[in-house]
């Protein structure tokens, strides 16, 4: 059984990723040094200020349970969404629609059925990988 080509990434990672595609833009051919799709999980984007800065007015803001799915295969653009579930993140990086597009040849809750198995292994991956992280202690 084949694994899907996506790899979880920290958020320090994701806003290297993030600068690197703003500073690209202005190229009439950018170059995307590390292309492939990626999540970032316990993150969001956002507009507000409340963390750092990252594109004009985009800031990637911790969020439990939430994931940035970042698509840039094609090594010049970048593409994010947030999502509320690691299964929607998934799917719109397998097939490129959310949930709420309508498809003839593809639907959410069919790829779900068919994908169970590999959706159930990156999940286990991204456990492991969350019990692996030291737990941060708050200052008193």
């Amino acid at each position: 059984m084949s694994k899907f080509n996506i790899t979880l990434i920290n958020a320090d990672r994701a806003k290297a990723m993030l600068t690197e595609y703003k500073e690209q833009r202005k190229n009439s051919i950018p170059r995307l040094a590390h292309p492939g799709r990626y999540i970032l999980p316990d993150y969001k984007l956002t507009r507000r200020r409340a963390a750092f800065k990252i594109v004009k007015h985009t800031f990637l803001t911790p969020h439990y349970k939430s994931y940035v799915a970042m698509d840039s295969d094609n090594g010049h653009t970048l593409w994010f969404h947030n999502f509320g579930s690691l299964t929607e993140a998934l799917f719109w990086l397998e097939t490129g629609l959310k949930i709420s597009d309508t498809d003839s040849h593809s639907n959410y809750t069919e790829w779900a059925d068919k994908h169970a198995e590999k959706i159930t292994a990156f999940k286990e991956t991204l456990r492991e990988l969350k019990k692996k992280q030291p737990t941060k202690k708050k200052a008193k």
